[in-house]
């Protein structure tokens, strides 16, 4: 399936590894040239490489820190016009609510609610102006159901989710169109951090809780970078221009819920 976007332009946040990277795959393979952004020069300038040596794309890896300020002007300042935005960030720390305190929480909204909000903010007017523009920020299944020991993420994400249900609404009719991707569990350093934390708290060994995790999950497995990238290229493609300000769950069927 063409997606149509070759020769677009795109943002990729957090996308030396993991989700971010199956999606800056996943857009490379339909054409699309890349800006990949994350905190470490070395595994994003490795990843920048393998994948324009793979895909012949231009590929621009900009190491900065994009939940703070300047790195969120070397990135933009590197990326120039973009077509597309990938918003991604890790989620904070697990814990017991008892555990945060005002700090934690800003931290949190900081990275996983205000960073999106503002590269939108400056992406946006340019999408417009152009008549057309994909953003994809990749939240988490938590905001369709609540995960105890994820408060920070939780809270941050759901002010996301509530930022773009009505953005989303303002800059459709300019051909723009917002949607959120909700990852369930899938094969990634983050879910392999979460396991060993369950398993070190409940003194058992990983491959105990990865057993549970796959039998509530009705896939039977955790998902994989891969499917996921593609599922993002298709909401960042030409035929996405309907799905508007959509949460979307790629979670193997584990949250049970009829909407």
């Amino acid at each position: 399936m063409d997606l149509g976007i070759r020769g677009k332009r795109a943002l990729v946040c957090a996308s030396s590894k993991g989700l971010g990277r199956g999606c800056a795959e996943a857009l490379a393979e339909a054409g699309v040239d890349l800006v990949l952004n994350a905190r470490s020069a070395g595994p994003l300038e490795a990843t920048a490489q393998q994948i324009a040596d793979r895909y012949g794309v231009s590929v621009t890896p900009v190491a900065a820190d994009i939940t703070s300020a300047e790195g969120q002007a070397a990135v933009l300042k590197a990326a120039g016009t973009l077509d597309i935005l990938v918003t991604n960030a890790g989620g904070p720390p697990p814990g017991m609510w008892h555990d945060w305190g005002r700090e934690d929480f800003l931290k949190a909204i900081e990275s996983n609610m205000l960073t999106p909000i503002l590269l939108m903010t400056e992406l946006l007017p340019g999408m417009i102006e152009r008549g057309w523009g994909r953003v994809v920020n990749i939240t988490s299944q938590s905001v369709k159901a609540p995960i105890p020991q994820l408060g920070l993420s939780n809270s941050a994400r759901a002010g996301l989710t509530g930022y773009v249900a009505g953005t989303a609404r303002q800059v459709a009719p300019h051909g723009v169109v917002i949607n959120n991707l909700l990852p369930g569990a899938h094969a990634t350093d983050r879910i392999e951090t979460l396991d060993r934390s369950i398993a070190q708290a409940e003194g058992i060994d990983i491959e105990a809780v990865r057993k549970r995790k796959y039998a509530s999950i009705p896939a039977r497995r955790y998902g994989t970078a891969e499917e996921f990238g593609k599922a993002c290229a298709f909401l960042c493609s030409q035929w996405s221009g309907y799905i508007v300000g959509q949460n979307i769950l790629l979670d193997g069927g584990g949250i049970n819920a009829t909407l």
